[in-house]
């Protein structure tokens, strides 16, 4: 019999692994599937919003916490409302933050009447960064655990990044994986680009083999910690930056901060550019592309968000003002969250 509950994925991976960029190709493909997104951050300035794609696609954005623990609630409030809407959904998919245990995610499908009836949770999906994941594994306060459960939880593991290491290296990386689950299928993307038709409706959850691998997890008793000391930095900034500034900023940071900092993300304001420029960086990779014209009468400002440790945020604050055409200028430190 054909389940008639609406299949959702939870679309998981360390900080950097790729999330964005796969969903994007999910929302821009012609798959023929009416989907809805719900995307979660960690820290209070508002990023991926502006750095997913525009899209006929209904997304939600939850921020100041991460889902699998300060807004579980509105992660149940948003799914009830997506499920009285008129127009049925083919699929659901909740991107978590990178900081995210998979498994109180999870659990919210079988604690509430609702949501257990007319939803299934059709597969959790672990995005695996082959160019960082050994630095996450073999750091110097041992393996992140954050790293270790999205790994062991996950019904698909998708290797991103594969072209950016040799062989040896993805050998390595497939085997430190399999280490941890050896029962996931392993799929390969390129550039965000995965076959689809194995990660969404592909009922992969297997309740059996979370609960033989976690005995609480149906007892409604699963606590959750983020890592030690993982903060996250915000800054709102007006005005314009120059763009060499610019670039010597982001050279110094990558020299000076590579290993604390797991991801950067934000959107830049760049003097003489009538265009957005989206600013990505994971450890030692930085870059930044264009992402769409100003609407007219927007006001020119920087959002950026730093996540990682020992992050000194007035350190980051001062660095960056220093990019502004007019140091100086009127600026608003958000957030300085910590996690753990």
């Amino acid at each position: 019999m054909t389940s008639t509950r609406v299949p959702v994925t939870v679309l998981t991976g360390f900080l950097g692994a790729g999330k964005t960029t796969l969903l994007n190709y999910v929302l821009s493909e012609n798959h023929g599937r009416r989907i809805a997104v719900i995307e979660n951050e960690f820290g209070e300035v508002g990023i991926d919003e502006a750095l997913v794609l525009e899209s006929d696609e209904e997304i939600f954005e939850m921020n100041n916490g991460c889902v699998c623990c300060t807004v579980r609630g509105d992660l149940v409030r948003i799914l009830g409302r997506l499920l009285r809407r008129d127009e049925p959904l083919d699929h659901i998919i909740i991107e978590t933050t990178g900081l995210a245990d998979p498994s109180p995610v999870a659990q919210t499908f079988f604690f509430d009447d609702e949501l257990r009836d007319r939803l299934e949770l059709d597969a959790i999906v672990t995005l695996v960064d082959a160019k960082h994941l050994l630095l996450h594994l073999d750091g110097p306060a041992g393996a992140d655990a954050q790293v270790v459960e999205q790994i062991a939880f996950a019904d698909r593991l998708v290797v991103t990044k594969a072209d950016l290491v040799d062989q040896a290296a993805l050998d390595e990386v497939v085997r430190r994986v399999r280490e941890v689950n050896s029962m996931a299928e392993l799929v390969y993307g390129e550039h965000g680009k995965v076959d689809l038709d194995r990660i969404l409706g592909v009922h992969a959850f297997d309740l059996d083999r979370i609960v033989e691998m976690q005995p609480s997890f149906l007892s409604g008793e699963l606590e959750h910690h983020h890592g030690s000391g993982v903060t996250s930095v915000g800054f709102d900034v007006a005005g314009q930056l120059d763009p060499d500034r610019l670039s010597a900023w982001m050279e110094q940071l990558v020299q000076t901060w590579a290993v604390d900092i797991f991801r950067m993300k934000g959107i830049l304001a760049i003097a003489g550019e009538d265009q957005r420029y989206v600013f990505q960086g994971v450890h030692m990779l930085v870059d930044t592309a264009p992402a769409g014209h100003w609407a007219p009468g927007d006001e020119r400002r920087s959002r950026l968000v730093f996540i990682g440790r020992n992050l000194d945020r007035r350190q980051l604050e001062a660095s960056f003002a220093s990019c502004l055409v007019e140091p100086g200028a009127s600026q608003r430190v958000e957030s300085g969250s910590e996690a753990g």
